[in-house]
């Protein structure tokens, strides 16, 4: 049996496979923040309660919203303070009796698409996430590329092409990470409430406090010029980061996750605005929606252990 968690700030989310990869049982809880003992405690609570039910020792894999060293396995970023500076993998391993593997959330969604999917028929796939950040992860021939540091698919973190800035005479935005420039602020969810919002100020000589990404898209499709003009940007934008990760890893397909893998508009416009973006004879990837959703955390770190099946 597998187990795979998708581990956020508000909830852990935990679900048991088969060999076939079906799903068995599932079950949230609420995610302790605060304390690192309460933390591992609920985790092996969990696992536990799952190997008494189900009568098996599961394998264990988790999806986790962060960074970490991957010299001695510290956490380094989290939206989970407790576990900074924590070597959450070996603590669990030790408590639990068996092996833990851990990986960064957006590698688990490449993952879980790559292997059973959406893009399962394809050989190089990115798995691309737009919602209130941007992250993702490359999966090479069935194997997860996470680079020597961990930081391979941190694309959000990439700088956005000069030239569509240039372009639509957008300003660089610094980025929470302390760069400036990066993609996220541009191409995430929250990049195309940044986009609505600066419009806005310049063609309403007034400051908009907040909008979200849904409303802006209601706009859209009921035809609001404004919104209209804000989102042929957003995809341009989008499009010429997406070609940044073709033109870096040549695949032949990219999915999107995320809250905008939601909008429609975007798997119809997107191939051709990418091959703008990219040089004669560059082959543009298809651009897939993803099959699993918000479920594809759990089946990704599950599938961490696939090396046994």
């Amino acid at each position: 049996m597998y187990y795979g968690f998708d581990i956020g700030g508000t909830k852990i989310q935990l679900a048991a496979f088969d060999r076939q990869f079906r799903l068995v049982k599932q079950q949230r809880q609420a995610t302790p923040i605060d304390d690192y003992s309460q933390f591992l405690d609920k985790i092996q609570s969990m696992v536990r309660q799952f190997d008494a039910q189900l009568q098996t020792i599961g394998s264990v894999g988790i999806g986790f919203p962060g960074i970490r060293d991957y010299h001695d396995g510290a956490f380094i970023s989290v939206n989970i303070p407790c576990v900074i500076g924590q070597q959450l993998e070996l603590d669990l391993s030790d408590l639990l009796q068996r092996p833990v593997r851990i990986e960064n959330d957006c590698k688990c969604f490449a993952l879980s698409e790559a292997i059973l999917g959406s893009a399962k028929e394809y050989q190089n796939v990115f798995g691309a996430i737009i919602g209130t950040g941007a992250g993702g992860g490359q999966v090479s021939a069935g194997k997860l590329c996470t680079g020597i540091h961990g930081f391979a698919g941190e694309w959000g973190h990439i700088g956005i092409n000069a030239y569509v800035l240039d372009k639509y005479k957008i300003p660089v935005w610094p980025c929470a990470c302390g760069l400036k420039g990066c993609a996220e602020q541009y191409i995430s969810g929250s990049g195309l409430q940044n986009l609505y919002k600066y419009k806005y100020q310049q063609a309403h000589a007034a400051s908009l406090e907040s909008i979200s990404a849904e409303k802006i898209m209601s706009l859209v499709e009921r035809g609001d010029q404004l919104a209209t003009e804000v989102f042929e940007i957003y995809v341009d934008m989008l499009a010429s980061s997406l070609a940044t990760i073709q033109l870096s890893y040549d695949t032949d397909a990219i999915v999107l996750g995320g809250g905008m893998s939601n909008v429609s508009a975007l798997y119809q416009k997107l191939p051709a605005y990418i091959k703008q973006h990219l040089f004669d004879r560059a082959q543009a990837p298809v651009v897939l929606a993803p099959e699993f959703g918000d479920a594809s955390g759990v089946r990704g770190a599950a599938l961490l252990h696939r090396a046994e099946i």
